[in-house]
């Protein structure tokens, strides 16, 4: 059987994912320090430049969603690669808090989203559907090398170095990586003579009628947002990204808090990578086999038992139980993509899903950006994480929840599918 080339895309999301996550949020808590000590800035100063990129990387998401659909993620991934090179050249060579603020907004606007999660997932849900769990959940194993490699390898660099070497190095980095992998990249099977998964179509049109069998039982972008399935992922999902984002970008600074050295804390990043990477392939065989609402909610009762636990850690200092939280808080990370994403495809279709995801994004990151803003904002005000990680604890089990309730809309073919 000749080997499908959708698998060469999982291959290229991997890699864009890793270098997505590495260059937008992975490293935040590695430059934090080391850039407010320097230029005197305040926590909530630094972090609003990465909220400020989610933000801009929310808007122009709209846009790219639609350009995923009609012309695949290529000329995307070209665009973001240059211009996030770019940005964080500039970002080593600037000590003016609006240059920051306006290269980090720059560069999620058109520079990492670009072959970010919203641009990579749509496309391997275009290219698989009875595979899609193990596809979109193989994809994003680039997210948890990302959180595996890049903390721990850029803190040396940082600490042996200085911040301002460390931006040039991302900057260096993401293009020459991306810049080959987006030749790589296809818009979909069909224009291919293939379906998704790998079967050849019977002649060789993407008029085929499985396939037009398939493409009509998605939403448009219209549709979509009139139901409550839509509202209730958007609300959800939104909660669980806010939690998630705002752990991992204070992760560093609270450990350190908490008594341990920078050292121990960039090595409790790679165990959060470790319990992200092996909660891939958990949830790809899950997908496959359970109800992926349920999934959710266990993926971020694990996450919040995480944060639970690292709560506790400030009274003992014990390593084990510090690097168990970040294992377990890690573990739910890493169904983030593949449950989300799945969600997404199984609900409204593959068609527009692109465009839905690109309307979606906006709503979805809006925790996104605030909330690891105003944990930084509590801390300056407390001078402890505390009250902060609760509310993060309550956000993943009101969101998971909202989740699981939730119910798959009525398609606008009602004749069996594969979706």
């Amino acid at each position: 059987m000749k080997f499908f080339y959708g698998w060469w895309i999982v291959l290229a999301a991997i890699l864009c994912q890793f270098a997505s996550m590495s260059v937008g949020q992975a490293v935040i808590g590695v430059f934090m320090n080391p850039v407010i000590d320097d230029l005197g800035w305040k926590v909530w100063e630094f972090t609003l430049g990465s909220s400020l990129a989610v933000g801009a990387g929310a808007i122009s998401a709209m846009v790219a969603g639609r350009i995923v659909d009609s012309k695949g993620p290529r000329p995307l991934i070209l665009i973001g690669s240059v211009v996030s090179g770019i940005c964080l050249f500039l970002l080593s060579l600037q000590s003016n808090l609006f240059v920051f603020l306006a290269l980090y907004s720059i560069a999620g606007l058109v520079g990492w989203n670009f072959f970010g999660p919203p641009v990579i997932n749509a496309t391997l849900s275009k290219w698989f559907i009875s595979q899609r769990g193990w596809a979109l959940s193989l994809g994003s194993i680039g997210i948890s090398l990302a959180g595996l490699i890049t903390p721990f390898l850029m803190t040396v660099v940082v600490d042996s170095f200085s911040w301002r070497t460390g931006y040039t190095t991302l900057g260096i980095s993401v293009v020459v990586l991306l810049i080959p992998v987006a030749f790589v990249m296809r818009r979909r099977p069909e224009d291919y003579g293939l379906q998704p998964d790998g079967k050849v179509l019977a002649n060789g049109s993407p008029q085929d009628t499985k396939i037009n069998q398939i493409e009509r039982t998605s939403l448009t972008v219209t549709e979509a947002i009139r139901t409550k399935s839509f509202w209730s992922l958007v609300f959800g999902f939104g909660l669980i990204m806010g939690a998630l984002m705002s752990v991992l970008i204070h992760a560093i600074p609270f450990t350190v808090e908490s008594g341990f050295s920078r050292t121990i804390a960039a090595a409790a990043i790679t165990v959060n990578g470790i319990g992200n990477l092996s909660g891939k392939f958990f949830w790809g065989y899950a997908l496959q086999r359970f109800d992926s609402r349920k999934l959710v909610f266990l993926a971020y009762f694990l996450s919040a038992l995480g944060v639970a636990l690292m709560l506790s850690t400030p009274n003992n200092l014990n390593i084990t139980i510090l690097f168990s939280a970040f294992f377990l808080y890690g573990l739910g990370f890493g169904g983030t993509i593949p449950l989300s994403q799945f969600l997404w495809a199984k609900y409204f279709g593959r068609t527009h899903i692109g465009a839905i995801n690109g309307v979606a994004h906006p709503m979805t990151t809006l925790s996104t950006a605030l909330a690891p803003v105003l944990v930084g904002y509590g801390y300056d005000v407390y001078q402890t994480y505390l009250p902060a990680f609760i509310l993060i604890i309550c956000a993943y089990i009101l969101g998971a929840f909202i989740v699981l309730i939730s119910k798959e809309p009525v398609l606008v073919d009602t004749s069996k599918s594969n979706i």
